[in-house]
C-alpha cells in the first residue's frame, strides 16, 4: 500500500510531462482539420439548391419554431436572429467560407471557433434532419478548437516557414519580464492541445464500444439478419438493385453482421498494438459500405476522418515524404515552425501574437 502510495505522485508528474513538453499528434490533428472543413463544406456545397428548406425562412421548421425549442433545450444559433432571408443568404456564404479557410489552415485559432459557431448553428437549426454524421461533425468541430490543428499542412504553417526563410523571427522581442509570461501560455497551449486529442481519442473509443455492445444485445445482430433488413428499407436504399445483389448473398451478409459487431466492441483494445492497422482497414470498408448501399456519407465521411486520429504522425510523415517524392516540391505546408533538431516541440505557430 505505502509503496502505491509512493509511486502516486511520480504518475502525476509523468502525466503532466507528457501534457506539457510536447505536442502529441500534430498531423492528426491537422488531417481532422482538413477532412471535417471539406466535408462540411461540401455538404453545404450539395444542400446549396435546397438551403431555404433546410434552414432557411422558407423550411416548415420556421425559425419561430426553432427559437421555441431553444427555449426549452438550451440550443442556440445565429440563424434564428433575423427572419430576412439577405441575413441568411450572408450566414450561408460567411459558413461556405469558413469552412473552406478552416480547411486550407489560414489564421486558424480564429478560424476554428468560427467553424465550430456555424457548424453548431446549421445543426441546431434543422435538428430533426441529421442522420448521426453531424452530430460527430459538431462534436469535433467544438474539440478542435482547443487543439492545433494548424501547425501541419496548412497556410499558417507556410507562412511560417517563409517568414522564417526570410530571418524574420516569428517571435517579437519582449522584455525579460514578459518571458515567464510566454512560458506559461505556452505550456497551457500545449496542455489544451493534449487534452483535445485524448478527449477526441475516447470519443471515438466510446462510439465505436457503445455502438457494438448495443447491436450485441438486439437479436437480429446475433443471428446475422441486420444487414438483411437494412438493405430492404427503402429509406436506405438509394440503388435498390445493388442492395439487392448484395442481399441475395446469405453467408456474406451474416459475416458481414458478426464481423461488425466484433470489430466495433473490440477498436478500443487493438489500438495499443499493430493489429489496429488492420482493424482500421476493414472500419474504412465497413464505412464505404454504408455510404454506398445506405447512401449515408456525410456519417460514413465523418467516421473515416474520425478514425485518422489513431494513425501516428510518422505515417502522415511517410506520406508527406513520397509527396515530396511524386511533385519534387518542399514540403513547405507540413514542416514550418518546426524546432530544430533536439530542442522541444513548441506551441503551434498560430498562436504567437505575430500570427494571431
Amino acid at each position: 500500500m505505502e509503496t502505491e502510495q509512493a509511486r502516486a505522485p511520480h504518475r502525476i508528474i509523468a502525466l503532466l510531462t507528457v501534457l506539457t513538453e510536447r505536442p502529441v499528434s500534430l498531423y492528426a490533428a491537422a488531417v481532422l482539420r482538413i477532412g471535417y472543413g471539406f466535408l462540411y463544406l461540401v455538404f453545404l456545397l450539395r444542400e446549396f439548391p435546397h438551403r431555404d428548406e433546410i434552414w432557411g425562412p422558407g423550411s416548415p421548421w420556421t425559425p419561430e419554431l426553432a427559437r421555441q425549442l431553444f427555449d426549452q433545450t438550451g440550443w442556440a444559433s445565429i440563424l434564428t436572429l433575423s427572419d430576412s432571408r439577405a441575413y441568411f443568404e450572408t450566414c450561408y456564404v460567411l459558413a461556405l467560407v469558413t469552412s473552406a479557410l478552416f480547411m486550407l489552415g489560414w489564421r486558424t485559432r480564429a478560424v476554428s471557433v468560427l467553424f465550430a459557431v456555424v457548424v453548431a448553428s446549421f445543426h441546431a437549426r434543422a435538428i430533426f434532419m441529421t442522420d448521426g454524421g453531424d452530430n460527430l461533425v459538431l462534436l469535433m468541430a467544438m474539440y478542435l478548437v482547443f487543439t492545433a490543428c494548424g501547425r501541419r499542412w496548412s497556410l499558417d504553417a507556410r507562412r511560417t516557414r517563409l517568414r522564417a526563410s526570410a530571418g524574420k523571427n516569428t517571435c517579437p522581442s519582449t522584455a525579460r519580464a514578459a518571458a515567464g509570461l510566454r512560458d506559461s501560455r505556452r505550456t497551457l497551449t500545449l496542455a489544451l492541445h493534449n487534452c483535445g486529442m485524448f478527449v477526441i481519442a475516447a470519443q471515438v473509443c466510446f462510439l465505436y464500444g457503445s455502438t457494438g455492445l448495443y447491436k450485441a444485445q438486439g437479436g437480429t445482430w446475433g443471428n446475422g439478419t441486420a444487414l438483411h433488413y437494412v438493405l430492404n428499407l427503402d429509406l436506405f436504399r438509394p440503388w435498390p438493385e445493388l442492395s439487392l445483389m448484395v442481399d441475395q448473398h446469405d453467408v456474406m451478409i451474416s459475416i458481414a453482421c458478426y464481423l461488425t459487431v466484433l470489430l466495433q466492441v473490440a477498436f478500443p483494445f487493438v489500438l495499443f498494438g499493430r493489429l489496429k492497422y488492420p482493424v482500421l482497414t476493414m472500419l474504412l470498408g465497413m464505412h464505404v459500405g454504408i455510404a454506398v448501399l445506405m447512401g449515408l456519407p456525410l456519417f460514413s465521411g465523418a467516421m473515416i476522418i474520425a478514425d485518422a486520429v489513431f494513425l501516428p504522425d510518422r505515417f502522415y510523415r511517410s506520406v508527406g515524404r513520397w509527396w515530396r517524392r511524386t511533385s519534387r516540391q518542399p514540403d513547405a505546408w507540413s514542416t514550418a515552425g518546426d524546432p530544430p533538431r533536439g530542442e522541444p516541440a513548441l506551441v503551434p505557430s498560430q498562436l504567437t501574437p505575430s500570427t494571431r
